[in-house]
């Protein structure tokens, strides 16, 4: 076993299981996907920390507590049609490509995407797809989806990844609450114009913003 694997392990532990982290399905994604690969040459050696960690273009990675419990809140399947708001580095996305069975992931920084892009492909997660684009325009050719993981926190749910969320789908998002904080809620669509909700907690992320210029 690498140092890393060690410390991947480890972090399943004492990270997520002492936190609660009960879905094996998580967790066992979360043991095999390669976090170092996912940050800076230089950050490697503390991939594993309980901490978030900076990424090109001001982004970050989140921590794997918070990856942990976004995705254990979806309830994915191995049926399952995903996506992610918000790739990158990638790291989520391959988390999510462990459990579901298509993932579509939209960056709108051109070199995170392709930054991501070239990562998942090398480490062989070719059902995991990345776009360059509005994330908050959601992937309409691929819709609907039975899970969405919003990776930035802004002040509502755009309305586009709303209705391309299937009904019985579950959507995780962060929330602004003024006038500094954020809260991750968990959102189910239970008909054709019903929805309902809970908070998972106060958490922190970078915004979510919208592209303006063409794509």
């Amino acid at each position: 076993m690498t140092s890393f694997e060690r410390r991947r392990l480890d972090m399943v532990e004492r990270q997520l299981v002492a936190r609660g982290v009960r879905d094996e399905r998580v967790l066992d994604a979360m043991s095999r996907v390669p976090r170092e690969c996912f940050v800076c040459a230089n950050l490697a050696g503390s991939a594993y920390i309980d901490a978030p960690l900076p990424i090109d273009d001001g982004q970050t990675i989140s921590q794997p507590y918070i990856v942990a419990l976004m995705i254990e809140a979806l309830a994915l399947t191995p049926d399952d049609r995903v996506l992610e708001v918000g790739t990158g580095s990638g790291y989520a996305a391959a988390v999510l490509g462990e459990i579901a069975g298509s993932v579509f992931t939209v960056e709108r920084h051109a070199h995170l995407a392709a930054q991501a892009s070239d990562c998942l492909a090398r480490l062989g997660y070719g059902h995991v797809r990345v776009r360059h684009g509005d994330g908050t325009r959601g992937w309409p050719e691929h819709a609907p989806f039975d899970a969405i993981l919003v990776s930035a926190g802004g002040p509502h749910v755009p309305p586009a990844l709303l209705d391309q969320l299937a009904i019985g789908g579950r959507l995780v998002i962060p929330i602004d609450t003024p006038p500094s904080g954020q809260d991750l809620r968990l959102i189910r669509r239970t008909g054709e114009q019903e929805y309902d909700g809970r908070s998972l907690g106060p958490v922190r992320f970078v915004p979510l913003v919208e592209r303006r210029a063409p794509e």
